[in-house]
């Protein structure tokens, strides 16, 4: 079986590359090229506009904007926004804290099942696995990314914050709790890698992809949230490891929809390159960071000032929730549609189990 999942230079440039890069871009704050304050604006339009709200719209290409994906599981892809702006809704009016404090808290679980989903594909990928092994690999992710933020709780206020400030819940652990935290995780980091090298040793598979994923989810959550203080080193390290992986995969499982689907929309925009595949989801993303600065945030007006500012504060508890809906919406498909159980040919191509289909 293919050992990869895009190729091996393509895997190795997509969830190393990312991290490499965010590395860079920390390091411009000791350097003293960018301050430690707020975002500069073109790292916000390079990381949060082009990145992180880009990669959200991606899913479209797997739902939306497929008709005869709509036509197969209809209930789903209506129940699914609706439930979630009634969701949404009901925790604003519960208060905008409460409402930010739940979203931070999905996003949380989201962006580290993501990784733990990476791994678990490499992992069948290296062909059978045992209990010691899928032990091993869930508590590297699992410890990689929660003893970071246990970390973070326990020293509020930090300069960053993952949406909103103060929608972490402040935890005064013990100094103790947290440093013990540090030393599960060197622990289990070590045992991980004792076991890969076990492995090799004995002419068991080591997929050098999942090394990659282990190595690079290490890496960006404690240098992003613990390592660095500063807004511009967790954003780049938070965003560029989880998004540009989810752009390289929905890109791969469009062409491939494309070969089977070919008068589909999807095959329209997929036949014209990556540039148009990005250039549309730049467009969405551009236009609803465009909504949310002039009907709720006001925080950028060096790219939005030129369109009209509109008093929208009486109908928040609406607007909010529906601008959020793109996320919320990602978030609930993408734990249903990249299950195995639901695995059509055009997504095991995209994921490197079969062959090109047509």
């Amino acid at each position: 079986m293919n050992p990869w999942i895009f190729g091996r230079r393509a895997d190795l440039a997509v969830f190393v590359g990312p991290t490499l890069a965010g590395l860079a871009l920390a390091a411009l704050v000791p350097l003293g090229v960018v301050s430690p304050g707020k975002l500069p604006t073109w790292a916000w339009v390079a990381l949060v506009v082009s990145v992180d709200v880009a990669h959200v719209h991606s899913t479209l290409f797997r739902t939306y904007l497929d008709a005869e994906e709509l036509r197969r599981r209809p209930l789903l892809y209506a129940l699914v926004p609706a439930a979630c702006l009634a969701a949404g809704v009901a925790l604003y009016l519960a208060g905008s804290a409460v409402f930010w404090r739940v979203l931070a808290y999905v996003a949380v679980f989201h962006f580290v099942r993501q990784q733990a989903g990476w791994v678990a594909i490499y992992r069948a990928k290296s062909g059978p696995s045992t209990p010691l092994d899928r032990a091993l690999d869930d508590a590297a992710i699992y410890l990689s990314t929660a003893v970071p933020l246990l970390a973070w709780h326990a020293s509020l206020p930090r300069p960053f914050a993952w949406f909103v400030e103060g929608d972490f819940v402040s935890i005064p652990a013990p100094r103790i709790v947290v440093v013990a935290g540090w030393v599960s995780l060197a622990i289990t980091l070590a045992a991980w890698g004792v076991r890969q090298l076990w492995r090799a040793r004995a002419g068991l598979p080591v997929s050098a992809g999942k090394v990659a994923v282990v190595t690079s989810t290490a890496v960006s959550w404690v240098v992003g949230i613990e390592l660095v203080d500063h807004d511009l080193g967790f954003t780049a390290l938070n965003v560029l490891p989880h998004g540009v992986p989810y752009f390289v995969l929905l890109h791969a499982y469009a062409t491939a929809r494309s070969g089977t689907r070919p008068r589909s929309l999807v095959a329209a925009i997929s036949r014209r390159g990556v540039v148009a595949f990005v250039g549309v989801l730049l467009v969405i993303a551009v236009v609803e960071e465009a909504a949310w600065d002039r009907l709720v945030w006001r925080d950028h007006a060096e790219l939005f000032g030129w369109l009209p500012e509109l008093d929208a504060s009486s109908a928040l508890w609406l607007i909010v929730p529906a601008l959020t809906l793109p996320q919320s919406v990602h978030y609930v498909l993408d734990a249903v549609l990249w299950r195995r159980g639901a695995t059509g040919p055009e997504q095991a191509q995209a994921l490197g189990f079969a062959a090109t289909v047509r």
